[in-house]
């Protein structure tokens, strides 16, 4: 299972952003890493540069590779509507994202990995994979015999997210894929129409 492993406050500091979260080493360093730190004098962007950058940031944000992200772009733009909003959508109804907006996990990372160990079921049926496209109305909840792990119930505890296009049941401990986001219901800062600019070059 391929995935970014390396250190995270670096990625945070090349798009100067708290993409994986709160990150103090971000909040006295918001420069771009290098040995000539905030002093390097930077060349101005290109159009390409920065539709590159987009990209990679939107990557970096949902933990997707290569080539699963452009597979998610063909099937966007094989769709009727706006390319971008649809991707972004697509993006947000992975399991993992899912399952991680819940609230069920911390991270995206860690609802990956809660995941791939078969921790988590949609419509009653064990799923461990974290790529799975979720329909509107799917239910997503925590099997039975995990509902006990520490990871879970601090998550829980912690749960602050609350979307409209997601219905969760505390009780049970799972969660209702109402529907496909609108744009403005997407919290990432992330600007999808350089990505749909550069990929369709």
């Amino acid at each position: 299972m391929a995935r970014y492993i390396g250190p995270k406050s670096k990625i945070a500091r090349k798009f100067r952003e708290p993409i994986y979260g709160p990150d103090k080493y971000l909040e006295r360093k918001n420069y771009a890493p290098g040995m000539h730190g905030v002093n390097k004098r930077r060349k101005k962007t290109s159009e390409y540069g920065l539709q590159l950058e987009e990209k990679q940031k939107a990557k970096y944000t949902y933990g997707i590779l290569e080539r699963q992200f452009r597979n998610i772009f063909d099937k966007a733009s094989r769709k009727g509507g706006v390319t971008g909003i649809i991707l972004l959508q697509l993006i947000e109804s992975r399991l993992d994202n899912i399952v991680y907006r819940l609230g069920i996990a911390p991270s995206r990372a860690a609802a990956r990995q809660l995941v791939g160990h078969r921790h988590i079921e949609v419509n009653g049926q064990i799923v461990n994979i974290p790529s799975y496209q979720l329909k509107p109305g799917d239910i997503v909840s925590v099997r039975e015999r995990s509902k006990s792990l520490e990871v879970i119930t601090n998550s829980v505890a912690g749960r602050t997210n609350q979307l409209s296009w997601l219905e969760w049941d505390s009780n049970l401990l799972s969660g209702k894929f109402m529907n496909y986001p609108e744009r403005d219901e997407i919290p990432e800062n992330i600007k999808e129409q350089l990505i749909v600019e550069l990929y369709s070059k």
